[in-house]
């Protein structure tokens, strides 16, 4: 299920941010997304941002009877998607554990249908993500140095009919 970002998912998603940039732009260090934790957490106010979620059941077992079973549902954020003004994907990330599972596919499926164009970078080393980008739609049309890390980003767009 794909649902709106609310304020109480902020950790989370967090997590979610940071863990991803570790592992995907393993190429720059780890302080650097650190240092920019609080300025991207800031952010969201300001993006629209949609997370994949998958609802289980979990049951407290207090006692063998089954009458004293307490059920609840619980929310699981597989992955999400920041969609900021001009319509610049400024994030997009999936669990590691749930990956390749057509999650990120839905998450950018679901903002076509919401943007008539959809915008992006994406570092030239993280080759999986370009490679997703691609398949997804998106159109290479230029290439910068950030400045930040003196590495080359990709500019990426789609013009959705």
């Amino acid at each position: 299920m794909i649902r709106k970002f609310k304020d109480s998912d902020t950790t989370k998603v967090m997590t979610l941010w940071t863990k991803g940039n570790f592992k995907a732009n393993y190429f720059i260090d780890k302080d650097y997304w650190l240092l920019h934790f609080n300025q991207v957490k800031a952010s969201f106010q300001n993006a629209e941002t949609y997370l994949y979620c998958q609802t289980s059941k979990e049951f407290n077992d207090f006692s063998n009877s089954r009458e004293m079973q307490n059920e609840r549902q619980v929310e699981d954020i597989k992955g999400f998607i920041s969609i900021f003004p001009q319509d610049i994907i400024g994030a997009i990330y999936v669990r590691e554990d749930s990956q390749r599972l057509g999650i990120g596919k839905q998450l950018i499926n679901y903002c076509k249908n919401l943007h008539s164009t959809l915008s992006l970078e994406v570092f030239e080393k993280n080759i999986s993500a370009f490679l997703f980008f691609n398949a997804m739609g998106f159109k290479n049309i230029g290439i910068k140095l950030d400045l930040d890390t003196r590495r080359k980003k990709v500019y990426n767009a789609v013009v959705i009919f």
